[in-house]
């Protein structure tokens, strides 16, 4: 609740301060002297101010004037006005496709290589929608890169409703991965002494493991943690992935007991705790933009963290993460519904026992709501299907591991080390994966090999403890 709230309170200022800037641009003596006709419709006005935009009559000033006016109305909008907003610059502004196919006969026609390599240049650029410019224009304005991932992240989130807008969906995506190149973005560590703000978008963004207050955050930036975020030049106090890491002795089984530590010794430590460590764990990796999604740079993030550690704290031996696994009761769910209508799993019947002997711990009142209150034969049974599903659970398109949180690992050459009964004892934990955690352990000479291994043929790096679990 506290970190939403806190949510709120920083985007709206963030919209707050998109309109102001913009506004300046929006009131130059450029859009003054456009003559705006108040009697328009609102869809005839739309329809002038983006082919004003598209003209770009008076030079680049004018161009961002008048792409501030357009932005700056836009934000002004309601969900259904700028859906309408989007589906006018979609339909109205898209690809001439009388042109394009004008230029398609004329190449059945050419008769010589040169002509045609000429009207395969001409006709990539007709393919090039009109609307792209618009969004274009967007990026050279003042937090215009911001406005754009947000503006996907709406997108996104319209999917379902507003279909004809994929297409604006998909051209943005693919502008989104050219401009956030990983070669473009900086490694920064976030410590206490940074900027408040950027402090009250770590609470905000945080995915995995929710801040609940500022203390909670101070002890997760404690000189025995580390926090490293990737930065854009375009959006340079917006984080775009973080990473939690805590340095202790030993690979670690409980969440709750990791975050929170020991607060006393929190409160006294100095520069050099974390310095003693042997193990760096991987606690917590958010994606902080919703408009990104799709765009992955969290690989070379851990990469390049685990880079950073070791040179400055060279006595750390083991790279290791206490990662959750999301899509465990969802994937169990899904074969009990299928077993009770009688359809082929596809399962080991082993596998379908287990499922029944855990079915009465998913209905409405299931007889325990808490990892210690379920018997031994329980808890076997949920250890036995939580390492068979991180081991051999797929997706039917594309054979890629079920678990998402471990595909990421795998793919960026992890293996499954240990699963830790209670890893996780909050209620999101329970909903999960009945409080189960898992180790991914980054075995920096494994790495390459575990990645092809995973990448090219399918195949899962675990410790003998995991496969024993499966016997």
């Amino acid at each position: 609740m506290w970190g939403t709230i806190m949510s709120q309170t920083f985007l709206d200022r963030t919209i707050d301060n998109l309109r102001l800037a913009w506004r300046e641009l929006r009131d130059s003596s450029v859009v003054r002297s456009l003559g705006l006709d108040e009697g328009q419709s609102r869809q005839d006005r739309w329809r002038r101010q983006i082919a004003d935009c598209l003209a770009r009559r008076g030079g680049a000033v004018s161009a961002r004037s008048r792409a501030a006016e357009l932005g700056h109305d836009f934000l002004r909008l309601d969900d259904a006005g700028k859906r309408a907003f989007l589906h006018l610059l979609v339909n109205e502004f898209g690809v001439d496709r009388d042109h394009v196919s004008a230029i398609m006969a004329d190449w059945n026609m050419a008769d010589d290589l040169a002509e045609q390599a000429l009207l395969e240049a001409e006709l990539r650029t007709a393919l090039v929608p009109p609307f792209r410019m618009i969004l274009k224009e967007f990026n050279s304005l003042p937090q215009g890169v911001k406005f754009l991932v947000d503006l996907r992240a709406d997108l996104l989130r319209w999917r379902k409703e507003a279909p004809g807008l994929a297409i604006l969906e998909r051209d943005l995506k693919e502008l989104l991965a050219s401009w956030f190149d990983i070669g473009f973005l900086e490694l920064q560590r976030i410590t206490w002494n940074s900027s408040a703000a950027l402090l009250e978008k770590l609470i905000a963004y945080e995915a995995v493991h929710a801040i609940q207050s500022w203390d909670d955050l101070k002890r997760r930036l404690a000189p025995d943690r580390r926090c490293f975020a990737f930065f854009h030049p375009g959006m340079p106090d917006e984080p775009l992935i973080f990473v939690e890491v805590a340095l202790v002795n030993g690979i670690a089984g409980n969440v709750d007991a990791l975050i929170q530590g020991d607060q006393d010794a929190h409160e006294h430590q100095d520069d050099q705790a974390g310095a003693v460590a042997d193990t760096a764990i991987f606690y917590s990796i958010s994606n902080a933009q919703a408009g990104l999604a799709g765009i992955s740079f969290g690989d070379f993030l851990i990469k390049r963290v685990v880079g950073e550690l070791q040179r400055d704290l060279p006595d750390l031996k083991q790279f290791s993460t206490l990662s959750p696994i999301p899509a465990l009761r969802g994937w169990m769910n899904k074969q009990l519904d299928a077993m009770a209508q009688k359809q082929e799993t596809g399962l080991p019947k082993a596998i379908e026992a287990a499922l029944r002997d855990c079915d009465d711990l998913m209905g409405p009142k299931p007889p325990a709501k808490h990892p210690d209150e379920v018997s031994e034969r329980t808890r076997a049974n949920i250890e036995y299907l939580a390492a068979w599903y991180l081991l051999n659970a797929r997706r039917p398109e594309t054979g890629s591991a079920f678990d998402p949180v471990a595909h990421f690992h795998l793919t960026n050459g992890a293996r499954v080390e240990r699963l830790n009964w209670n890893g996780n004892g909050k209620e999101n934990g329970w909903l999960q994966s009945f409080g189960v955690m898992v180790n991914y352990l980054y075995d920096l000479s494994m790495i390459e090999k575990n990645h092809e291994s995973y990448v090219g043929q399918g195949k899962i790096a675990a410790s003998g403890a995991v496969k024993r679990l499966l016997r």
